[in-house]
Parts: C-alpha cells; sequence; structure tokens
C-alpha cells in the first residue's frame, strides 16, 4: 500500500509512507478504494496467500492514529500470516481515522455510522459471501460495537474485539489527561501526533515533546515515548518492551501519527459516562448503547490484555458482564496474562501465544 503524500494540519508535507513488503513473499496485497456511506475516502487492502480461501471473509480493523498495516509488522508471523495460513479471506480496512488517509476531525459516531457499513457491504460485494466476521482493535473496536448495537452490520456473526468495547475504564492518570489537558491542548492544535516525537511541527508540538522527554525515559525511540503519553498511562503504555523485538520497536516509529481532538473529547465523555457515548450528530445511532441489549445475533469474543494501561482490562469485564445480563453463555472473555494493548498483535511470542486463541474463537 502507497500511503499518497498530503498536506499535514500544520501545513508541511505529510510523509510518504510505504507498505512494508509482508513477511512472505507468497502474500499478494491488493488496495481496493471504497466511499463511506458520508463520501469519506477509504480503502480496503486485501491481502491473498498462495492458495485460494478455504473459510470466508474477516475484515480487521485498526485503532485512532495508525493504519491497515499495524497488523504486519516485521516478525517473522505477523497476524495476517496466521490468518491466511487459516484459510481466511483477509481484508484490512482503513476507516477515516487512518494515517494512510487525509486527516479529518472524526467521531466514533462517524466511523460506526458511515465507515463500518460501507466496508462490510464492499468485502460482501466482492467476494459474492453473505456473512462475514470480524476482528477490531481499540477505537476500530469501539466504533464497530457501535454499528453492531445499533443493528448497522447484521451481516457479521462473530467480532473479536481487542482491548475495549462497549466501556472505556481508564487508569486515573490517563482520565486526567483526557479530561484536564486534551481541552487545553486542543485550543493550540486540530491533532496530536506522536510522529512528532521524530518530527515536530511547529511551537505547541516542540513543547509537547519536551515535555514528554522529561518525563518518559523508559527508552530512546522518541515515537514510542509520545505514544505512551498520547494513548494511556504507563512507561510504555500500549505495550511491554519485553514483548517487542528491537525491529518491531524501531518499526513503530513509521507506523503512528495524527488523532483529531474531536476524538479525544467524545472519549473524555464516554470515560465519565463509563459508556460509550454518541455525540448526537448521526441520527442513525441509538440515543444509548447500554440501555439494551445490542441489535445483533452475533457471537462477541472479547480480548483484554490483563496488562493493558491504555484501556484496563475491566473495560472487556464490564462488556462481558452487560452481554452476559442480556444473552447469557453467548458471548465470551479472555484476559491475557502479561500482555498489554497492542502486543496482543505485535509481540514477539503473539504468533504462539495470542493469535492461536483468536483463530479458535474465528472458527468456532
Amino acid at each position: 500500500m502507497t500511503g499518497t503524500p498530503s498536506a499535514s494540519p500544520a501545513g508541511s508535507p505529510r510523509p510518504n509512507r510505504r507498505t512494508r513488503p509482508t513477511t512472505r513473499r507468497d502474500h499478494v496485497t491488493e488496495v481496493q478504494p471504497l466511499k463511506a456511506l458520508d463520501g469519506q475516502p477509504l480503502t480496503l487492502v486485501h491481502v491473498q496467500g498462495r492458495h485460494p480461501p478455504t473459510r470466508g471473509p474477516v475484515i480487521v480493523v485498526h485503532g485512532a492514529g495508525v493504519r491497515a498495516e499495524l497488523f504486519r509488522p516485521p516478525l517473522p508471523r505477523t497476524f495476517v500470516d496466521a490468518l491466511l495460513d487459516d484459510g481466511w479471506d483477509v481484508w484490512l480496512l482503513n476507516w477515516r481515522a487512518s494515517i494512510d488517509l487525509d486527516p479529518v476531525p472524526w467521531t466514533l459516531d462517524q466511523a460506526a455510522a458511515y465507515d463500518h457499513p460501507a466496508a462490510v457491504a464492499h468485502v460482501l460485494g466482492a467476494t459474492g459471501a453473505d456473512r462475514l466476521k470480524a476482528v477490531v482493535h481499540c477505537q476500530g473496536s469501539t466504533s464497530f460495537t457501535m454499528a453492531m448495537a445499533a443493528g448497522l452490520l447484521p451481516e457479521v456473526d462473530t467480532v473479536v474485539s481487542n482491548a475495549v468495547s462497549l466501556h472505556p475504564v481508564v487508569p486515573r492518570l490517563s482520565a486526567f489527561k483526557i479530561g484536564n489537558l486534551a481541552p487545553l491542548i486542543s485550543r493550540v492544535t486540530p491533532y496530536l501526533s506522536p510522529a512528532w516525537g521524530d518530527r515536530p511541527e511547529g511551537v505547541a508540538s516542540r513543547l509537547l515533546v519536551w515535555g514528554v522527554r522529561a518525563t518518559h525515559p523508559e527508552c530512546r525511540n522518541r515515537v514510542c515515548r509520545m505514544v505512551s503519553f498520547t494513548y494511556g498511562s504507563g512507561r510504555p503504555a500500549l505495550w511491554s518492551h519485553a514483548n517487542l523485538d528491537e525491529a518491531t520497536h524501531e518499526w513503530i516509529r513509521g507506523e503512528f501519527a495524527e488523532v483529531p481532538m474531536t476524538f479525544f473529547a467524545q472519549m473524555n465523555r464516554c470515560v465519565q459516562a463509563g459508556h460509550l457515548v454518541r455525540t448526537g450528530a448521526v441520527e442513525a445511532l441509538p440515543a444509548s448503547f447500554v440501555a439494551r441489549a445490542p441489535r445483533t445475533d452475533a457471537r462477541f469474543v472479547l480480548v483484554a490484555g490483563r496488562d493493558n494501561r491504555c484501556f484496563l482490562a475491566d473495560s472487556q469485564r464490564r462488556t462481558f458482564d452487560f452481554l452476559q445480563r442480556h444473552r447469557p453463555g453467548r458471548d465470551s472473555l479472555h484476559v491475557l496474562p502479561g500482555y498489554g494493548h497492542l502486543d496482543v498483535f505485535l509481540g514477539r511470542r503473539a504468533a504462539t501465544e495470542t493469535y492461536p486463541l483468536i483463530l479458535e474463537e474465528l472458527a468456532r
């Protein structure tokens, strides 16, 4: 996948991003453009292996301020490799939060009502299937769960959700930052970007980088340190350094960029409420996502790293309890010891410790 240069929020050229060659040369990658239901440009990355798929389509959805390539780090065996080896027809979605698209001030509502329904329809149309499965992560998970709860994705029969779904629970420091620092930062910049660690843009970003450098001495990777400031609490916040090999730790420098302050404003409201809340700007979404059972028959598989310092594991426990009250016995919860937020997919031992669990649940 080739990223097209575009203007950054600060007006400087946006760096061109190239897809890292897949870890296996027998894979073919095709980027298919599509439009969200409100006209926002998106892409789907179709990855095919040496042999035709023996199972149906699975759509994989990234979080905020990253991109579809998140699931293809420089590991001997990536999550995409594992899906292909298991026979799945793999589609990676770049929704409006992707750093491979021009940055826009998005909300979870827009992704839920416009991006995910369009992507699911595209995959079903391209494959001829009438059902599909989804593996969703972080804000890809919250927005996808909103769409599921609203009944907008009836063709999805299984959702594997990592880190957070309906009930965001964050560490106290994160709650302070999102409730107090984020509104102040939004007065001087419409975006936060961990990429500023290597490429600051303007005075405000340089001051933030200086502050993060002073408070996050845990490693020499400036983007890694900015990631921890932007997304959570801890040193680091999204993974354990022990879980990442050196190549992956270096690779993340090019995999994080702009996150709009519009998202942080909505997530702050969600954290304060204890569950996802809509902004009210999209009529297709219900007034409450927790007032009744989700409007879907799909099975939810909730995955949480026990050491997650972005969204605490209680996030998934609370959603599981909510689902159990409404439809006992249908859904499942897995809390993974030794894992945090993103090392579930990027960890050096994920191929043997986390991927098999996800594959087993997809095949049920």
